[in-house]
């Protein structure tokens, strides 16, 4: 059952991972489309995200303070939820349907996430890990 942990871990992990590269790599990109979102101060917010999703998701991965990794994801897809995919804007209905699916997938691995953190806080087993949590509930 171990290894089934580590995978799981692995394969939720790799979507931040990936996406926290990119957020670097693509900064200049990825800012702009944030200003067309009107995210406040959008640069400094794809590299402050971009890192916490990074460092979140190679937590969860690696078993390193897990509870904390999946608290940083926590944090980053609720407001990107409501910042980045607020179907309630948008008139066009493929846009809509688009952004709504984006915003609950958010909100649905948020859960996720915030399961992980209390999981790992409360001491559950998540299979071979580096470090025990960082928060101790």
């Amino acid at each position: 059952m171990n290894a089934v942990l580590v995978i799981g871990r692995i394969l939720f992990a790799l979507i931040f991972i990936n996406s926290g590269i990119m957020h670097l790599i693509k900064l200049d990109a990825m800012a702009g489309y944030a200003t067309y979102k009107k995210v406040p101060a959008a640069k400094l917010s794809v590299a402050v995200s971009g890192l916490m999703i990074l460092i979140g998701g190679l937590y969860v991965a690696l078993g390193i303070y897990a509870d904390l990794g999946a608290l940083l994801i926590a944090i980053f897809l609720i407001p990107t939820a409501f910042l980045m995919h607020a179907f309630w804007k948008e008139s066009d209905a493929t846009a809509k349907q688009n952004e709504m699916n984006n915003f609950f997938k958010n909100l649905s691995i948020a859960g996720a996430a915030l399961i992980i953190f209390v999981l790992v806080g409360s001491g559950a087993n998540f299979g071979p890990h580096i470090t025990g949590a960082f928060f101790n509930f």
